[in-house]
């Protein structure tokens, strides 16, 4: 059965990082935009993991521009912005498409592992995936579900231990 650990990613320095080093993480992967109405969820992102980074959490930001052109065209840019108006510390990674012909495979799967609503296209910026330490994708979060509304189900796998 394919997982998470399958797949590797580029940091934002291009180089690639296996999806393997977060084994026996609890993982939250969101697809996330530096101009959009919901970017001040980086905010509740970083409390999420200033709060449970030390009990094996990661947030995985990756950068994405296909809903309305939403963000920096240089990934340096999108760091700065994240780091100076919202303190980021968790990992972003460089940007990618979520949907349509030059998706990322991580997100190819990611959605075909948790569908959306009516389809398994994501809609916009802020779309979250929750996976156990696993490496199983559990559950898919609409872009308006804040933050702290995703704690309980973290708390629950952390407590669980997958």
């Amino acid at each position: 059965m394919k997982t998470i650990y399958d797949f590797s990613v580029k940091k934002s320095n291009q180089q690639l990082q296996s999806l393997q080093d977060y084994q026996d993480k609890v993982l939250l992967i969101v697809n996330t935009a530096s101009k959009c109405g919901l970017t001040p969820q980086f905010e509740g992102l970083q409390q999420l993991y200033e709060t449970y980074k030390a009990k094996g959490v990661e947030i995985l930001g990756f950068p994405c521009d296909q809903f309305n052109n939403q963000e920096y065209e240089q990934i340096d840019e999108t760091l700065q912005f994240c780091q100076v108006n919202y303190g980021v510390t968790f990992p972003i990674y460089a940007k990618v498409d979520v949907n349509g012909n030059n998706e990322d495979p991580l997100f190819t799967f990611l959605k075909d592992q948790q569908k959306g609503l009516f389809s398994k296209a994501i809609k916009w910026n802020f779309t979250k995936f929750l996976i156990n330490q696993n490496g199983q994708v559990i559950k898919r979060y609409a872009p308006s579900v804040s933050p702290n509304k995703i704690e309980k189900d973290i708390k629950r796998l952390i407590d669980d231990k997958g």
